[in-house]
């Protein structure tokens, strides 16, 4: 009986130990869904009227809320004030960012303008983004949830270090922790496409290209699910960048339903957090700004981790 537990112990102490979030192979996967530029991006539109873009957002929310999906929108709040408008589109627009709150989810912030913080100066990147909360911070603190976190515009995190260093010391004396990005993809070049379409009265072009972003997209679940276990050695919990636009707003069903099939279960951005894959070593600065997963390969001194690209015919669409 002791020979074989000194056996068994033995064979234990060669095995790797697991980390904390580590999953065993029958554990579901998990991912926290988050959608920028909100209240919609302009090109991904088919219109961006504030009668238009209020029933995007009531079909994109549908389709979140029928999922189940605790999903965080970032907003630009410069695209809330329009030169030469109507007076009471921006209290329609506003109308458009309680709507996610009202659906019990959770709003940050994106920046005002969605400016570049490698080509900018860090001061008025900084500005930029004080000046980008000011109605979003008051409609979040009155649905009783505070504003909390940021999403670098185009995932730039800084062209140098100690700028880096300085805007998160930035973020965190403000409240804001940093949103990453896991499953990176480039659903606004099919949006663009597929609101183009629609607005040029093609809807066969229109459901070709809808079509082909859901072939895409699990084809991008499926390249970071083996980027994961290639970086961190498991699959972690992922969080996925989208874009509140005419596309999501018509397809999120489906692409839910696509995500589920893969075996993931929805979770808030709060717990994709707790992964320890999120504490990795990372000084990724510069260009392209992508996945997190790149920032670690970077800063381990391999090779990058590119985004799966669109086919040619959706880019020449693009």
């Amino acid at each position: 009986m002791r020979s074989n537990l000194v056996t068994a112990l033995a064979l234990a102490a060669l095995l790797p130990v697991a980390s904390i979030n580590s999953q065993s192979p029958d554990a579901r996967r998990a991912v926290a869904v988050t959608f920028d530029d909100l209240p919609a991006t302009e090109a991904g539109a088919v219109a961006n009227d504030v009668m238009s873009l209020t029933d995007l957002t009531r079909r994109l929310l549908s389709a979140v809320r029928r999922h189940a999906v605790p999903a965080v929108g970032f907003v630009n709040e410069g695209k809330l004030f329009r030169a030469g408008a109507a007076p009471g589109d921006a209290d329609g627009r506003i109308a458009v960012l309680r709507m996610w709150l009202d659906a019990g989810l959770e709003l940050g912030n994106h920046t005002y303008s969605h400016r570049d913080l490698n080509v900018i100066p860090l001061e008025e990147f900084q500005a930029d983004v004080i000046r980008g909360e000011a109605v979003t911070r008051k409609l979040a603190n009155a649905a009783g949830k505070p504003l909390r976190y940021f999403r670098h515009p185009f995932l730039h995190v800084g062209r140098e270090l100690r700028q880096r260093r300085a805007f998160e010391s930035f973020l965190a004396a403000s409240g804001y922790t940093v949103a990453p990005v896991t499953i990176d993809d480039d659903d606004y070049i099919y949006a663009a496409a597929y609101a183009r379409a629609l607005r040029s009265g093609d809807a066969s072009a229109a459901a070709r290209i809808a079509d082909d972003y859901l072939r895409y997209m699990d084809n991008v679940f499926s390249f970071f699910e083996a980027t994961s276990q290639r970086v961190v050695g498991r699959e972690i919990a992922q969080v996925l960048i989208l874009h509140a636009n005419s596309l999501n707003a018509d397809r999120f069903d489906a692409l839910a339903e696509a995500i589920v099939r893969r075996g993931y279960r929805f979770i808030p951005l709060s717990e994709a957090l707790k992964d320890d894959a999120y504490r990795l070593p990372d000084e990724f600065v510069g260009a392209p700004g992508n996945s997190w997963f790149n920032h670690w390969e970077i800063t381990a001194k391999r090779p990058p981790v590119q985004t799966p690209a669109p086919p040619e015919w959706i880019r020449r669409a693009y």
